[in-house]
Protein backbone atom coordinates (compact mmCIF):
# COMPACT_ATOMS: atom_id res chain seq x y z
CA UNK A 1 0.00 0.00 0.00
CA UNK A 2 1.64 3.83 -0.93
CA UNK A 3 0.70 6.97 -0.98
CA UNK A 4 1.69 9.67 -4.06
CA UNK A 5 1.07 13.39 -2.96
CA UNK A 6 0.60 15.67 -6.13
CA UNK A 7 0.89 19.40 -5.39
CA UNK A 8 -0.61 22.56 -7.30
CA UNK A 9 1.97 22.87 -9.92
CA UNK A 10 1.18 18.90 -10.64
CA UNK A 11 -2.52 19.40 -11.62
CA UNK A 12 -2.49 23.25 -12.43
CA UNK A 13 -3.63 23.05 -16.33
CA UNK A 14 -5.14 20.17 -18.28
CA UNK A 15 -2.27 19.20 -19.59
CA UNK A 16 -0.37 18.64 -15.94
CA UNK A 17 -3.66 16.51 -15.08
CA UNK A 18 -2.75 14.59 -18.30
CA UNK A 19 0.69 14.05 -17.13
CA UNK A 20 -0.56 12.78 -13.65
CA UNK A 21 -2.47 10.31 -15.56
CA UNK A 22 1.02 9.28 -17.17
CA UNK A 23 3.18 9.26 -14.09
CA UNK A 24 0.70 6.87 -12.76
CA UNK A 25 0.15 4.46 -15.58
CA UNK A 26 4.16 4.45 -15.68
CA UNK A 27 4.29 3.63 -11.54
CA UNK A 28 1.72 0.46 -12.39
CA UNK A 29 0.95 0.50 -8.38
CA UNK A 30 -1.98 -1.50 -6.57
CA UNK A 31 -3.07 -0.11 -3.33
CA UNK A 32 -2.55 2.97 -4.34
CA UNK A 33 -4.11 6.58 -2.32
CA UNK A 34 -3.44 9.85 -3.87
CA UNK A 35 -3.33 12.90 -2.34
CA UNK A 36 -4.31 16.01 -4.12
CA UNK A 37 -3.76 19.84 -3.57
CA UNK A 38 -5.33 22.80 -5.20
CA UNK A 39 -5.13 23.37 -8.60
CA UNK A 40 -1.94 25.95 -9.42
CA UNK A 41 -2.07 29.53 -7.20
CA UNK A 42 -5.96 28.37 -6.44
CA UNK A 43 -5.12 28.74 -2.99
CA UNK A 44 -4.49 32.34 -3.00
CA UNK A 45 -7.51 33.27 -5.01
CA UNK A 46 -9.71 31.75 -2.77
CA UNK A 47 -7.71 33.45 0.27
CA UNK A 48 -8.62 36.56 -1.62
CA UNK A 49 -12.46 35.57 -1.90
CA UNK A 50 -12.71 34.68 1.83
CA UNK A 51 -11.35 38.63 2.79
CA UNK A 52 -13.87 39.49 0.57
CA UNK A 53 -16.49 37.67 1.71
CA UNK A 54 -15.68 38.06 5.59
CA UNK A 55 -15.59 41.64 4.44
CA UNK A 56 -18.73 42.44 2.84
CA UNK A 57 -16.61 43.50 0.09
CA UNK A 58 -18.38 43.73 -3.66
CA UNK A 59 -15.09 42.28 -5.24
CA UNK A 60 -16.48 38.70 -4.12
CA UNK A 61 -18.48 37.57 -7.03
CA UNK A 62 -15.59 38.75 -9.49
CA UNK A 63 -13.55 36.72 -7.54
CA UNK A 64 -15.67 34.00 -7.35
CA UNK A 65 -16.46 33.86 -11.21
CA UNK A 66 -12.48 34.27 -12.17
CA UNK A 67 -11.78 30.89 -9.86
CA UNK A 68 -15.24 29.41 -11.40
CA UNK A 69 -13.52 29.84 -15.02
CA UNK A 70 -10.31 28.96 -14.08
CA UNK A 71 -11.38 25.52 -13.16
CA UNK A 72 -13.83 25.07 -15.94
CA UNK A 73 -11.24 25.84 -18.10
CA UNK A 74 -9.05 22.83 -16.95
CA UNK A 75 -12.52 20.99 -16.61
CA UNK A 76 -13.12 21.66 -20.74
CA UNK A 77 -9.56 20.76 -21.56
CA UNK A 78 -10.17 17.28 -19.74
CA UNK A 79 -13.69 15.89 -19.51
CA UNK A 80 -15.20 14.70 -22.89
CA UNK A 81 -18.20 13.13 -21.33
CA UNK A 82 -19.93 16.62 -19.84
CA UNK A 83 -23.03 15.00 -19.63
CA UNK A 84 -22.08 12.01 -16.89
CA UNK A 85 -22.90 12.80 -13.34
CA UNK A 86 -19.62 13.11 -12.05
CA UNK A 87 -19.81 16.52 -14.02
CA UNK A 88 -22.49 17.30 -12.35
CA UNK A 89 -21.31 16.61 -9.17
CA UNK A 90 -17.96 19.25 -10.34
CA UNK A 91 -20.67 22.04 -11.21
CA UNK A 92 -22.71 21.03 -8.09
CA UNK A 93 -19.63 21.89 -5.71
CA UNK A 94 -19.53 25.47 -7.08
CA UNK A 95 -22.94 26.02 -6.67
CA UNK A 96 -22.74 24.82 -3.40
CA UNK A 97 -19.74 27.77 -2.78
CA UNK A 98 -21.82 30.75 -4.63
CA UNK A 99 -24.68 29.99 -2.43
CA UNK A 100 -22.48 30.66 0.81
CA UNK A 101 -21.15 33.75 -0.46
CA UNK A 102 -24.27 34.94 -0.76
CA UNK A 103 -24.95 34.44 2.82
CA UNK A 104 -23.78 36.68 5.82
CA UNK A 105 -20.71 35.73 7.70
CA UNK A 106 -21.82 34.52 10.97
CA UNK A 107 -18.49 33.08 12.51
CA UNK A 108 -15.02 34.19 13.02
CA UNK A 109 -12.45 34.56 9.95
CA UNK A 110 -10.47 32.08 10.81
CA UNK A 111 -13.41 29.46 10.43
CA UNK A 112 -14.94 31.38 7.16
CA UNK A 113 -10.91 31.10 5.45
CA UNK A 114 -11.05 27.28 6.55
CA UNK A 115 -14.75 26.66 5.01
CA UNK A 116 -14.18 29.10 1.82
CA UNK A 117 -10.51 27.89 0.88
CA UNK A 118 -10.95 24.01 1.66
CA UNK A 119 -12.88 24.13 -1.28
CA UNK A 120 -9.79 24.20 -3.77
CA UNK A 121 -8.58 20.75 -3.26
CA UNK A 122 -12.08 19.40 -3.01
CA UNK A 123 -12.49 21.09 -6.50
CA UNK A 124 -9.02 19.64 -7.65
CA UNK A 125 -9.47 16.21 -6.59
CA UNK A 126 -12.67 15.63 -7.89
CA UNK A 127 -11.71 16.49 -11.55
CA UNK A 128 -8.69 14.49 -10.99
CA UNK A 129 -10.83 11.64 -10.43
CA UNK A 130 -13.22 12.27 -12.55
CA UNK A 131 -10.30 12.74 -15.40
CA UNK A 132 -8.45 9.60 -14.51
CA UNK A 133 -11.90 7.13 -14.59
CA UNK A 134 -12.32 8.54 -17.91
CA UNK A 135 -8.71 7.37 -19.15
CA UNK A 136 -8.96 4.12 -17.80
CA UNK A 137 -7.43 4.37 -14.23
CA UNK A 138 -10.15 3.65 -12.05
CA UNK A 139 -10.42 5.05 -8.78
CA UNK A 140 -12.77 6.19 -5.87
CA UNK A 141 -13.27 9.64 -4.95
CA UNK A 142 -13.13 10.01 -0.87
CA UNK A 143 -13.98 13.21 1.44
CA UNK A 144 -10.55 13.33 3.60
CA UNK A 145 -12.96 15.25 6.29
CA UNK A 146 -14.45 11.83 7.09
CA UNK A 147 -10.73 10.65 7.80
CA UNK A 148 -9.11 12.81 9.37
CA UNK A 149 -10.29 14.75 12.77
CA UNK A 150 -8.81 17.83 14.35
CA UNK A 151 -9.75 20.05 17.48
CA UNK A 152 -11.46 23.54 16.57
CA UNK A 153 -8.32 25.19 15.43
CA UNK A 154 -9.24 26.82 12.20
CA UNK A 155 -6.59 27.44 9.67
CA UNK A 156 -4.19 25.18 11.69
CA UNK A 157 -6.43 22.14 13.57
CA UNK A 158 -4.27 19.64 15.67
CA UNK A 159 -5.10 16.21 14.76
CA UNK A 160 -6.46 13.60 17.47
CA UNK A 161 -4.26 10.94 16.41
CA UNK A 162 -6.65 8.56 18.12
CA UNK A 163 -9.68 8.82 16.33
CA UNK A 164 -7.90 9.58 12.90
CA UNK A 165 -6.19 6.78 13.05
CA UNK A 166 -9.22 4.75 13.84
CA UNK A 167 -11.04 6.05 11.38
CA UNK A 168 -8.37 5.48 8.39
CA UNK A 169 -7.55 2.11 9.61
CA UNK A 170 -10.91 0.82 10.05
CA UNK A 171 -12.98 2.68 7.27
CA UNK A 172 -10.35 3.36 4.46
CA UNK A 173 -7.59 0.66 4.39
CA UNK A 174 -10.40 -1.92 3.43
CA UNK A 175 -11.44 0.32 0.09
CA UNK A 176 -8.08 1.32 -0.70
CA UNK A 177 -7.32 -2.36 -0.76
CA UNK A 178 -10.27 -2.95 -3.60
CA UNK A 179 -9.19 0.14 -5.39
CA UNK A 180 -7.18 3.14 -5.75
CA UNK A 181 -8.92 6.25 -3.91
CA UNK A 182 -8.22 10.14 -5.11
CA UNK A 183 -8.71 12.32 -1.92
CA UNK A 184 -7.78 15.95 -0.66
CA UNK A 185 -4.60 17.14 1.28
CA UNK A 186 -4.68 20.31 3.73
CA UNK A 187 -8.67 19.61 4.61
CA UNK A 188 -10.01 17.68 7.64
CA UNK A 189 -13.13 18.12 10.38
CA UNK A 190 -13.18 19.12 13.93
CA UNK A 191 -15.27 16.30 15.98
CA UNK A 192 -18.45 19.27 15.67
CA UNK A 193 -18.13 18.46 12.00
CA UNK A 194 -16.76 21.90 10.56
CA UNK A 195 -14.48 22.22 7.90
CA UNK A 196 -11.02 22.88 9.01
CA UNK A 197 -7.40 23.13 7.39
CA UNK A 198 -3.91 21.94 8.44
CA UNK A 199 -2.40 25.07 7.94
CA UNK A 200 -0.71 26.45 4.34
CA UNK A 201 0.82 23.48 2.64
CA UNK A 202 -0.38 21.47 4.34
CA UNK A 203 -1.18 18.63 1.80
CA UNK A 204 2.33 17.25 2.86
CA UNK A 205 1.04 16.48 6.10
CA UNK A 206 -2.20 14.96 4.84
CA UNK A 207 -0.22 12.33 2.81
CA UNK A 208 1.71 11.43 6.09
CA UNK A 209 -1.20 11.14 8.31
CA UNK A 210 -2.77 9.09 5.77
CA UNK A 211 0.43 6.84 5.56
CA UNK A 212 0.21 6.52 9.24
CA UNK A 213 -2.91 5.37 9.51
CA UNK A 214 -2.66 3.21 6.13
CA UNK A 215 0.31 1.50 7.63
CA UNK A 216 2.12 2.57 3.58
CA UNK A 217 5.04 0.96 2.27
CA UNK A 218 6.02 3.73 1.43
CA UNK A 219 4.87 7.96 0.45
CA UNK A 220 6.34 10.14 -2.96
CA UNK A 221 5.84 14.03 -2.95
CA UNK A 222 5.74 14.45 -6.24
CA UNK A 223 7.37 17.96 -7.02
CA UNK A 224 8.68 20.44 -10.28
CA UNK A 225 12.27 19.73 -8.83
CA UNK A 226 14.14 16.68 -9.19
CA UNK A 227 14.03 16.17 -5.38
CA UNK A 228 15.52 18.17 -2.39
CA UNK A 229 17.78 20.66 -3.11
CA UNK A 230 20.64 21.58 -0.87
CA UNK A 231 19.58 25.23 -1.82
CA UNK A 232 16.75 27.09 -3.51
CA UNK A 233 17.84 26.98 -7.14
CA UNK A 234 16.30 30.16 -7.59
CA UNK A 235 18.86 32.21 -5.22
CA UNK A 236 21.70 29.83 -4.97
CA UNK A 237 23.14 29.32 -8.72
CA UNK A 238 25.45 25.65 -7.53
CA UNK A 239 22.28 24.17 -5.88
CA UNK A 240 22.54 20.35 -6.03
CA UNK A 241 20.52 17.39 -5.34
CA UNK A 242 20.67 15.68 -2.14
CA UNK A 243 20.32 12.09 -2.93
CA UNK A 244 19.42 10.93 0.60
CA UNK A 245 18.55 12.68 4.07
CA UNK A 246 17.99 11.28 7.65
CA UNK A 247 14.30 11.49 9.02
CA UNK A 248 16.06 14.34 11.63
CA UNK A 249 17.82 15.75 9.34
CA UNK A 250 14.68 16.51 6.83
CA UNK A 251 12.67 17.55 10.02
CA UNK A 252 15.76 20.26 10.84
CA UNK A 253 15.39 21.20 7.13
CA UNK A 254 11.89 21.69 6.86
CA UNK A 255 11.50 23.69 10.17
CA UNK A 256 14.15 26.22 9.09
CA UNK A 257 12.16 27.12 5.97
CA UNK A 258 13.21 24.35 3.31
CA UNK A 259 9.53 24.72 0.95
CA UNK A 260 10.49 21.01 -0.40
CA UNK A 261 8.86 19.26 2.23
CA UNK A 262 6.28 20.74 5.06
CA UNK A 263 7.45 20.74 8.47
CA UNK A 264 4.67 18.27 9.84
CA UNK A 265 5.26 15.39 7.09
CA UNK A 266 8.16 13.90 8.27
CA UNK A 267 7.56 12.89 12.64
CA UNK A 268 4.43 10.79 11.41
CA UNK A 269 6.64 8.79 8.66
CA UNK A 270 9.40 8.25 11.25
CA UNK A 271 7.21 6.90 13.71
CA UNK A 272 6.53 3.81 11.69
CA UNK A 273 9.66 3.39 9.42
CA UNK A 274 8.04 4.65 6.31
CA UNK A 275 10.40 5.87 3.91
CA UNK A 276 9.29 8.96 2.11
CA UNK A 277 10.66 9.82 -1.63
CA UNK A 278 10.88 13.70 -3.16
CA UNK A 279 10.73 12.57 -6.95
CA UNK A 280 9.96 14.89 -10.14
CA UNK A 281 6.57 14.26 -12.09
CA UNK A 282 8.31 15.96 -15.31
CA UNK A 283 11.08 12.69 -14.74
CA UNK A 284 9.41 10.65 -12.81
CA UNK A 285 12.25 7.65 -13.76
CA UNK A 286 14.66 9.72 -11.80
CA UNK A 287 16.00 8.64 -8.40
CA UNK A 288 14.74 11.87 -6.67
CA UNK A 289 15.26 11.63 -2.96
CA UNK A 290 14.77 9.34 -0.58
CA UNK A 291 14.18 10.32 3.27
CA UNK A 292 14.67 7.69 5.93
CA UNK A 293 16.18 5.89 8.80
CA UNK A 294 19.70 5.10 7.70
CA UNK A 295 19.97 6.57 4.16
CA UNK A 296 23.41 7.16 2.97
CA UNK A 297 23.61 10.97 3.41
CA UNK A 298 26.31 12.59 2.81
CA UNK A 299 27.71 15.72 4.59
CA UNK A 300 26.80 18.38 1.83
CA UNK A 301 26.10 21.84 3.12
CA UNK A 302 22.56 23.15 2.94
CA UNK A 303 21.67 26.87 2.60
CA UNK A 304 17.71 27.96 3.31
CA UNK A 305 17.39 31.89 2.90
CA UNK A 306 14.10 33.29 4.30
CA UNK A 307 13.56 36.93 3.31
CA UNK A 308 11.12 39.44 4.62
CA UNK A 309 11.87 38.25 8.44
CA UNK A 310 11.30 40.23 11.40
CA UNK A 311 13.60 40.64 14.30
CA UNK A 312 11.89 42.03 17.34
CA UNK A 313 14.01 42.61 21.21
CA UNK A 314 12.03 42.30 23.87
CA UNK A 315 13.40 43.95 26.74
CA UNK A 316 12.08 44.76 30.67
CA UNK A 317 10.55 48.43 30.96
CA UNK A 318 11.84 48.48 34.49
CA UNK A 319 15.61 47.90 33.51
CA UNK A 320 14.96 44.23 35.38
CA UNK A 321 16.42 40.94 33.74
CA UNK A 322 14.18 38.71 31.79
CA UNK A 323 13.89 35.97 33.52
CA UNK A 324 11.13 33.14 33.90
CA UNK A 325 7.86 34.94 34.30
CA UNK A 326 8.84 37.27 31.72
CA UNK A 327 9.27 34.82 29.29
CA UNK A 328 5.98 33.10 30.43
CA UNK A 329 4.49 35.88 29.06
CA UNK A 330 6.04 36.64 25.74
CA UNK A 331 5.86 33.06 24.92
CA UNK A 332 2.12 33.06 25.66
CA UNK A 333 1.65 35.94 23.51
CA UNK A 334 3.16 34.16 20.64
CA UNK A 335 0.59 31.84 20.93
CA UNK A 336 -2.35 33.80 21.59
CA UNK A 337 -1.62 35.29 18.22
CA UNK A 338 -0.19 32.27 16.20
CA UNK A 339 2.86 33.79 15.23
CA UNK A 340 5.97 31.07 14.92
CA UNK A 341 9.41 31.65 16.00
CA UNK A 342 11.86 30.71 13.74
CA UNK A 343 15.14 31.89 15.82
CA UNK A 344 15.07 33.18 19.40
CA UNK A 345 18.12 34.04 21.56
CA UNK A 346 17.75 35.05 25.44
CA UNK A 347 20.40 37.25 27.32
CA UNK A 348 20.40 38.53 30.87
CA UNK A 349 18.58 42.12 29.77
CA UNK A 350 16.72 41.05 26.14
CA UNK A 351 15.01 38.20 24.41
CA UNK A 352 15.36 38.35 20.54
CA UNK A 353 13.15 36.22 17.82
CA UNK A 354 13.21 36.12 13.97
CA UNK A 355 9.80 35.65 12.67
CA UNK A 356 7.67 35.85 9.33
CA UNK A 357 6.06 38.88 8.71
CA UNK A 358 2.50 37.58 9.38
CA UNK A 359 0.91 40.90 8.65
CA UNK A 360 -1.78 41.20 11.20
CA UNK A 361 -1.39 38.63 13.49
CA UNK A 362 2.42 40.34 14.51
CA UNK A 363 1.22 43.95 14.67
CA UNK A 364 -1.27 42.74 17.44
CA UNK A 365 1.60 40.45 19.07
CA UNK A 366 3.57 43.37 19.18
CA UNK A 367 0.90 45.69 20.65
CA UNK A 368 0.26 42.94 23.35
CA UNK A 369 4.17 42.70 23.95
CA UNK A 370 4.67 46.45 23.93
CA UNK A 371 1.68 47.07 27.06
CA UNK A 372 4.34 44.99 29.34
CA UNK A 373 8.25 45.73 27.45
CA UNK A 374 9.96 47.69 25.15
CA UNK A 375 9.73 46.26 22.09
CA UNK A 376 12.18 47.02 19.02
CA UNK A 377 11.86 45.72 15.51
CA UNK A 378 13.96 45.41 12.40
CA UNK A 379 12.09 44.54 9.59
CA UNK A 380 12.41 42.93 6.07
CA UNK A 381 15.42 41.06 7.61
CA UNK A 382 16.94 37.83 5.91
CA UNK A 383 17.36 34.49 8.22
CA UNK A 384 19.94 31.92 6.58
CA UNK A 385 20.75 28.54 8.00
CA UNK A 386 23.50 26.86 6.98
CA UNK A 387 24.39 23.13 7.90
CA UNK A 388 27.52 21.27 7.55
CA UNK A 389 28.75 25.23 7.64
CA UNK A 390 32.22 25.75 6.50
CA UNK A 391 34.65 29.05 7.92
CA UNK A 392 34.26 29.79 4.10
CA UNK A 393 30.51 29.41 3.31
CA UNK A 394 30.10 31.57 6.11
CA UNK A 395 31.83 34.32 4.88
CA UNK A 396 30.58 34.34 1.32
CA UNK A 397 27.12 34.51 2.04
CA UNK A 398 27.28 36.86 4.83
CA UNK A 399 29.77 39.75 2.80
CA UNK A 400 27.60 43.00 2.51
CA UNK A 401 25.12 42.45 5.12
CA UNK A 402 24.83 43.42 8.67
CA UNK A 403 24.98 40.14 11.28
CA UNK A 404 22.16 41.31 13.85
CA UNK A 405 22.51 37.99 15.50
CA UNK A 406 24.68 35.00 15.06
CA UNK A 407 23.87 31.59 16.31
CA UNK A 408 25.71 28.12 16.23
CA UNK A 409 26.12 25.07 16.95
CA UNK A 410 28.40 21.96 15.69
CA UNK A 411 26.48 21.09 12.81
CA UNK A 412 24.24 24.43 12.08
CA UNK A 413 25.00 28.43 11.86
CA UNK A 414 22.23 30.76 11.64
CA UNK A 415 22.36 34.68 10.95
CA UNK A 416 19.75 37.22 11.18
CA UNK A 417 21.00 39.72 8.22
CA UNK A 418 20.16 43.16 7.08
CA UNK A 419 21.73 44.31 3.48
CA UNK A 420 23.78 47.16 3.89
Amino acid sequence: MRVFKFGGASVKNADAVKNVAKVLKQSNTNELLIVVSAMGKTTNALETLAKAYFNKDKQKNKIYKEIKSFHDEVISGLLKNKTSHAYDDIENLFIELECMLETKPESSFDCVYDQIVSYGEIFSSRIVSTYLNEADIKNRWMDAQNFIVTDNNFREGKVDWQLTTDMISKKLKPIVKKQMVVTQGFVARSQDMKTTTLGREGSDYSAAIFAYGLGAKDVTIWKDVDGVMNADPKKFKDAIKLDALTYSHAIELAYYGATVIHPKTIQPLQSKNIPLYVKSFINPKGAGTVVGKNPKEKNIPTFISKSDEVLISISSKDFSFIVEDNLSKIFQAFATHKVKMNLMQNSAISFSVCVDNSGENLNQLRSELSVYFDVRTNTNVELLTITHYTDKSIAELTKGKDILLEQRTRATAQFVLKHI
